[in-house]
């Protein structure tokens, strides 16, 4: 049982829904919440993760015919759990952890996983997912080891309580599953085999069940059990779904049949063996200085980089090394493959490391000067979308906002001419070549090249429907989770949520099945988001602070070990100032006396100036501040600008502001990041005419 404090109190509580619902304080022991129907208000509240659930929605979901007096009744069970919740709370003070907002209630327990048995399991296989083997089979047995029965198994029949429990049950299997299959990778296949047989007993129609419980039994030298249990599932689906098993089980049945037919054959080796096999046969056979070795060391960087955080910061590290190598060969169509074939998905705007980029993009243009006539045109074409890829945002550029005496963008213009130009040649050419895997390198291009202007987010999902589409058809997973990221944050800017929804959870999906790990952290920020746009808006700036916080805990926790930088640095100081700057309210600047605002600084600097009262230095920051970036924070920060502007009396920067957010005043500001919003675009944009006297 997990604990977390409550506010008003002090006394410590934690929440347990995998099982009956129940409740612990701080010392582990039981909080007695009632009878029934108050557990049922508490599990109630918990599905809705932090959200006001309306007092005649909780009467609905109660009772399938609400008796009179029904409302009244829910009122009463609310005081008496409050109550037991928060027995130290003082006489009319107002509740923090259960609290009664607008037309409900909604319970909050602390920030973070561990308030809820439930959150931290979640939490937990979320972790396991960028561990090693060796690593994630310990932290998933801990995790699993939180369930006490079903999901809130006292209330079986509750419609309100089905998707949710389904959900969890689902997830739950996923863990077995995973488990499994971190102790068969890290060399304890006979410690998965128990669980595994009990699984499939019990879920049979799980063919990734079957496969894991046969690739045990294989690995542990039980090739005639492993025969045996790839025959019972055959039978098993045949009886009681009809189908024949998938590929993967087609192909493992294949091979230990394979085996049994040549008994003196070696057992199959593990992944281990094959790789460290494999690395010795290609040391042993390829000389040190080749240039085969260049063009495999760049692919293995590829394949690193989208294994998780780890394997992305050595590929970042590793890649400018092996790019100067292969153009110290002098050989332009060998360095053209080294720098081309890192075609990995970007879905954030800023680049981790800005140095590396643009030793990157020097070398690709040195190397496209130097290719000759004759070079197929897709080693040209996969150079130019790695420029288009590596000079997205601001990266490579510098430069001030432009005042009325300065054209605007004058000093990088011909920079990002350059960069979209690459990107709209890469694409073209690859829609020439009918290239699938080159017009998926390229569109990714187009997407990070689709910034000049705000307002944009109709054209991006455009773009990812189209490399969901391509990925599908040609079979390419990394594209596939990239189209489907980009079309999360398009639909969130555009205000579809749903289609957002159905867009994270294809993404997390193939995430899990395919070891994706980072795009774990984009999701999990536009679910932040998703339950930021449901949060009601008559809440003051203070308790809207405190929402955010509780709602963007998770996503926070993931950052310092993402491994990328350029997204992760300034977004938990942007997810605090969100709801103050959403209230109308300027920052008070001892609430953010700690925070670190990495590169969006120069556009909150203003803001929070006149937070202090000063307005003098308010107005110099603005007239010193930079342009926004062109990426995915273009509009929050031009947002920022634009009510700094109208506070400070900027008529001429008002006037930009409002120029640059036009396209985009339909939509939410910064909500086509996927990350955050500081509310409707619209509301800034008349602040911005007002002041420029529009």
């Amino acid at each position: 049982m997990t604990t977390t404090g409550s506010p008003a109190s002090g006394a410590a509580v934690g929440f347990g829904v995998l099982g009956p619902v129940e409740c612990r304080d701080g010392a582990g022991r039981p909080v007695r919440l009632g009878g029934p129907r108050h557990r049922e208000v508490v599990a109630r509240l918990l599905v809705a993760r932090r959200r006001v659930v309306p007092v005649d929605r909780l009467v609905a979901d109660l009772w399938e015919e609400p008796p009179p007096g029904a409302t009244g009744a829910v009122r009463t069970f609310v005081a008496e759990l409050r109550r037991a919740l928060e027995p130290g709370r003082r006489p009319r003070t107002p509740s923090r952890l259960l609290a009664t907002e607008g037309p409900g209630y909604v319970l909050r327990p602390d920030p973070g996983a561990d308030a809820v048995d439930a959150w931290h399991f979640e939490a937990e296989v979320a972790r396991a997912a960028g561990l090693a083997p060796a690593e994630a089979a310990p932290v998933l047995d801990a995790a699993l080891a939180t369930w006490r029965g079903p999901a809130y198994a006292d209330f079986p029949g509750a419609r309100w309580a089905h998707a949710e429990r389904a959900r969890l049950a689902e997830l739950r299997l996923h863990a077995v599953e995973r488990r499994a299959d971190a102790l068969i990778r890290s060399g304890a296949p006979r410690e998965a085999v128990w669980d595994l047989d009990a699984h499939v007993a019990e879920h049979p129609w799980r063919e990734d069940g079957w496969h894991l419980l046969a690739t045990a039994l294989l690995r542990s030298g039980r090739q005639g059990d492993a025969l045996g249990v790839l025959r019972r599932a055959r039978q098993v689906l045949a009886d009681q779904l009809g189908a024949d098993p998938g590929p993967g089980l087609a192909r493992l049945e294949r091979e230990v049949l394979r085996q049994a037919d040549h008994p003196d054959e070696a057992a199959p080796a593990t992944g281990d063996e094959v790789w460290s096999s494999a690395a010795a046969a290609y040391e042993g056979s390829v000389p040190a200085r080749s240039p085969a070795r260049l063009e495999a060391t760049a692919s293995l960087l590829r394949e690193l980089a989208v294994t998780g955080a780890g394997g992305l910061d050595a590929a970042r590290r590793h890649r400018a090394a092996a790019v100067a190598a292969a153009e110290r060969t002098g050989d332009a169509e060998l360095a053209a493959r080294v720098i081309g074939v890192y075609d990995v998905p970007a879905v954030w705007t800023r680049v981790d490391d800005p140095d590396a980029a643009r030793t990157v993009v020097r070398a690709a243009e040195r190397v496209l000067a130097r290719l000759p006539e004759d070079a197929p045109e897709t080693v040209r074409a996969r150079l130019l979308a790695s420029v288009a890829v590596e000079s997205r945002g601001d990266a490579l550029a510098e430069g001030a906002l432009p005042r009325a005496a300065d054209p605007p963008g004058r000093a990088r213009e011909p920079w990002r001419r350059r960069a979209r130009q690459a990107a709209a040649e890469a694409e073209s050419a690859a829609r020439r070549l009918h290239d699938a895997s080159l017009l998926a390198f390229a569109l990714n291009g187009t997407f990070l090249q689709s910034f000049a202007h705000c307002g944009q987010a109709a054209c991006r999902d455009a773009t990812g429907a189209e490399l969901v589409r391509l990925a599908r058809t040609h079979g390419l997973l990394g594209p596939e989770v990239l189209g489907r990221l980009i079309r999360v944050q398009a639909l969130a800017g555009l205000g579809d949520l749903p289609g957002a929804d159905h867009q994270a959870t294809a993404a997390d999906h193939l995430a899990d099945r395919y070891e994706r790990p980072l795009a774990r952290v984009f999701t999990t920020w536009y679910r932040a988001l998703r339950t930021t746009l449901a949060t009601p808006a008559d809440l003051t700036a203070t308790e809207a602070a405190e929402v955010t916080e509780a709602t963007y805990a998770e996503a926070v926790a993931l950052l310092p070990t993402c491994g990328m930088p350029g997204f992760a640095t300034g977004l938990p100081a942007l997810t605090r100032l969100a709801p103050v700057v959403r209230a109308g309210a300027l920052p008070a600047p001892e609430a953010f006396t700690e925070a670190d605002w990495g590169p969006y600084d120069p556009w909150v600097r203003p803001l929070l100036l006149l937070g202090d009262a000063r307005p003098d230095e308010a107005r110099e920051a603005l007239r010193t501040a930079p342009r926004p970036p062109h990426d995915l924070m273009a509009e929050p920060m031009w947002c920022l600008l634009a009510r700094a502007a109208a506070l400070a009396g900027d008529p001429v920067l008002a006037a930009r502001a409002a120029a640059a957010l036009g396209p985009a005043e339909d939509q939410q500001a910064g909500a086509a990041s996927g990350l955050l919003t500081f509310g409707p675009v619209a509301e800034y944009l008349a602040e911005a005419w007002e002041a420029a006297g529009g």
